[in-house]
């Protein structure tokens, strides 16, 4: 992996913990979702226009494919991801998603997409993985504080759903060569018409919803986009097999927030897990 790209993710992983954080204290669910994707959609689209008007991208029938996919596979995770907060701790779900996710990434990108990530790489990847489940406690944290199946449950279904809009977007950036710019708008737009009829019949939900979470709403629509184009940027030029993994260094900010602004505890377990993380990321490098 090229210093770039590292650059690149490691920038990412601090703003993607910090929308988590913002979408955690929210307690929001898919009016939130809905509102942080259309004011996304207003905050991007000069710059998706002057992007367009500057560099007119060919979107053929493969790229709208890969469009309305992402779009369902994003609203599932996002949809996924607030019943779990709402069920557990950020803590908890956080690492559960997060290191699902590269798992299955890693693996499926080695089985369908021909990467052949070298002997270090593959250490590197394992060690962030195993790194995750020390940052949520272990099998003793799953197991000894009997922590809520339903957050346990979310957690590992969003990780199944980063998995699935990893490898899909990889090939739409990569492949396809859509900018990531336009191809994350265009799939948050998606994920706002989409949920759009269900927001209307709730007209009075909006409103409350604003008023509660207006801070937290503007911070997820501008960050939440920002941390994912730059992930789509890395993807551009570095096989998924590395990018996945090495995202997780956002699990420690995750974890730091977790115990220092919510509360959440058990910090010292954490950080040994975080020195597992830069093992593995450091690995990834030099792999």
């Amino acid at each position: 992996m090229t210093l770039l790209a590292l650059s690149l993710i490691l920038t990412a992983a601090f703003l993607h913990a910090s929308w988590n954080l913002l979408a955690k204290r929210s307690g929001g669910g898919a009016i939130f979702v809905w509102l942080f994707a259309g004011l996304s959609s207003l905050i991007y689209a000069p710059f998706v226009a002057s992007l367009v008007i500057l560099q007119p991208p060919h979107m053929g029938l493969g790229a709208w494919l890969c469009v309305a996919g992402t779009a369902l596979l994003h609203l599932g995770y996002f949809l996924s991801l607030q019943r779990g907060y709402r069920s557990g701790d950020l803590s908890l779900v956080y690492p559960l998603a997060r290191g699902t996710g590269p798992l299955l990434a890693t693996v499926l990108a080695i089985a369908l997409l021909g990467e052949q990530p070298s002997g270090l790489a593959l250490v590197g990847a394992a060690l962030i993985i195993v790194s995750v489940f020390i940052l949520s406690g272990g099998l003793q944290g799953l197991t000894g504080t009997r922590p809520p199946a339903a957050a346990i449950g979310y957690g590992l279904l969003t990780g199944v759903l980063i998995a699935s809009y990893t490898l899909l977007d990889k090939y739409a950036v990569s492949a396809l060569l859509i900018p990531p710019l336009l191809y994350d708008w265009l799939g948050n737009l998606g994920r706002m018409l989409l949920i759009t009829p269900y927001a209307l019949r709730r007209r009075g939900q909006i409103a409350s919803e604003w008023r509660a979470n207006r801070g937290a709403i503007i911070g997820v629509a501008v960050l939440s986009p920002l941390a994912y184009i730059l992930v789509l940027t890395a993807m551009t030029f570095t096989p998924v097999s590395y990018v996945a993994p090495a995202r997780e260094v956002s699990i420690l900010i995750a974890v730091v927030l977790g115990a220092r602004l919510l509360d959440e505890g058990q910090i010292r377990t954490r950080l040994l897990g975080a020195a597992g993380m830069i093992c593995g990321i450091a690995a990834l490098v030099l792999g």
